[in-house]
C-alpha cells in the first residue's frame, strides 16, 4: 500500500497551527506524520504531556505517527532499546532511529512487545539482511530516507537508487520525502530551503517529486519533509494516480482534437521490444484505426528528446501510434509533432521501462 505523509514540527509552531495541518492532511487522505525529536530540548514530563496529545490528535486524523529518534533521545525519555513502554503509552507508531544502538539492540528493539515498527535509515549502508538473518523481527521493520535542509547536499540520483535497490529484496516498507515549495517553511532547524531527499526535487512541483519518485517503484510511503506545505500541494499529492507512471506533456499548439484524444487516451505502454531511441506505444494505432491522422508540417529537421510524435496518414498501417523521442531522431515527414515533455518531466522517461504502462496528460 502506498500512503502520504506530512511532517510537523511543535518546537517550531504553534499547537494550533500543528493541529489544524494535521486535520487538513487527514481530509485529504494522508496517512502519515512525521516528527522529530532530535531537536526537542524540553524535559521529560513536558515532552510526555505534549507528545502524547500530540499523537492522539494525529490518530484522530487518520496518521500514524512516526518520530526521529537517537540515543540521547531516549536517554532523555528514560527508554532503551528492550524498553519501548514509554513511546508506547505517548501513543507513537513508528520510531525512526538516526542512529545505531550495538547490534544485538538493535535486534532486540524489533521485538518490542507494544508492536512499534522500527524505521531504519535508507540514506546509508547497513546490514539489515544478517540482522534479519539473527533473529530481527522482519514484520516490525521498515525504511526511511533522510532529507536535507542545506541545498547542494541532498541526495544524488543514483546513489538513492543504487541504496534503495539494495534494500528493496528484504521487502520492507520505505520511505523518503518530498518538499513544499512554499515559502518560509521550516524543519526542525533554522534552515529553510526545502527538505527533499533528492536534490534534483529540491525546486520541482510537489507532484511532479511525488510521481518522480512514485515511478522509480523503491518506496512506499512519500512524506512532505518541510512545514506547512499548502493545501494545494496537499490536493495535487491526494490527487496524483500513484498506480502509474503519469508524466505531463506541453501540447503543440497546432495539435488536432484526436491527437489531443490519443495523448490522453490513458492505454499507453512502453512496447516489450524497445531501444533506445523513443518510448513506442502501439495500442493506440489499433484503438484509433479508423481515424484519420492528417499530415502536418513539423518545420523542423530532427526531433529531440521529450518530443512526442504520432504516425501520419503517411505510413497508413502505424497511424495513430505514439512516440517520445529519447534521443535525437530525423524529423520525417511520416510523423506528426504533438507536444514536448520540458523541464523536469523528462525525468519520468528514464523510468519508463519495456512493457511499462503509462499516461500521458496535457
Amino acid at each position: 500500500m502506498k500512503r502520504l505523509g506530512i511532517s510537523v514540527y511543535p518546537e517550531r509552531a504553534s499547537k494550533e497551527d500543528c493541529y489544524a495541518y494535521m486535520k487538513l492532511a487527514g481530509k485529504y487522505g494522508f496517512q502519515r506524520v512525521f516528527t522529530c525529536l532530535l531537536s526537542v530540548e524540553e524535559d521529560k514530563e513536558k515532552i510526555v504531556t505534549d507528545f502524547t496529545e500530540f499523537c492522539k490528535t494525529a490518530h484522530e486524523n487518520g496518521l500514524t505517527v512516526s518520530v526521529d529518534t537517537n540515543g540521547a533521545v531516549f536517554r532523555r525519555l528514560g527508554a532503551a532499546p528492550r524498553d519501548l513502554s514509554g513511546f508506547a503509552g505517548m501513543g507513537v507508531d513508528i520510531i525512526r532511529l538516526d542512529e545505531h544502538f550495538s547490534e544485538a539492540d538493535d535486534i532486540a528493539i524489533t521485538k518490542n512487545p507494544q508492536g512499534i515498527m522500527i524505521e531504519y535509515n535508507a540514506s546509508s549502508t547497513q546490514a539489515l539482511e544478517v540482522m534479519i538473518q539473527k533473529g530481527a523481527d522482519r514484520s516490525n521493520m521498515c525504511l526511511c530516507s533522510n532529507f536535507y535542509p542545506q541545498r547542494n547536499t541532498g541526495m544524488g540520483l543514483r546513489r538513492w537508487q543504487e541504496l534503495n535497490a539494495w534494500y528493496q529484496p528484504l521487502g520492507l516498507n520505505n520511505a523518503a520525502f518530498v518538499t513544499s515549495r512554499e515559502p518560509h517553511t521550516h524543519g526542525p532547524w533554522e534552515v529553510y530551503d526545502g527538505l527533499p531527499t533528492l536534490e534534483i526535487h529540491r525546486d520541482l512541483p510537489i507532484d511532479l517529486q511525488l510521481r518522480h519518485l512514485n515511478a522509480m517503484g523503491l518506496c512506499n510511503d512519500f512524506l512532505i519533509g518541510n512545514a506547512f506545505a499548502s493545501e494545494a500541494e496537499l490536493k495535487a499529492m491526494a490527487e496524483t494516480d500513484l498506480s502509474k507512471i503519469t508524466i505531463k506533456v506541453d501540447a503543440a499548439e497546432d495539435i488536432s482534437a484526436i491527437e489531443k484524444e490519443i495523448i490522453t487516451c490513458g492505454i499507453h505502454a512502453c512496447r516489450d521490444d524497445c531501444n533506445e531511441l523513443v518510448v513506442r506505444s502501439s495500442w493506440p494505432r489499433v484503438q484509433y484505426k479508423e481515424e484519420s491522422i492528417a499530415p502536418r508540417k513539423n518545420g523542423r529537421d530532427v526531433f529531440t528528446r521529450g518530443d512526442v510524435i504520432i504516425v501520419n496518414d503517411n505510413l497508413k498501417h502505424y497511424a495513430g501510434e505514439l512516440m517520445i523521442v529519447l534521443t535525437e531522431i530525423k524529423a520525417d515527414d511520416v510523423y506528426n509533432y504533438a507536444g514536448h515533455v520540458s523541464g523536469g518531466e523528462q525525468l519520468l522517461l528514464d523510468c519508463i521501462k519495456p512493457a511499462y504502462g503509462f499516461a500521458l496528460t496535457i
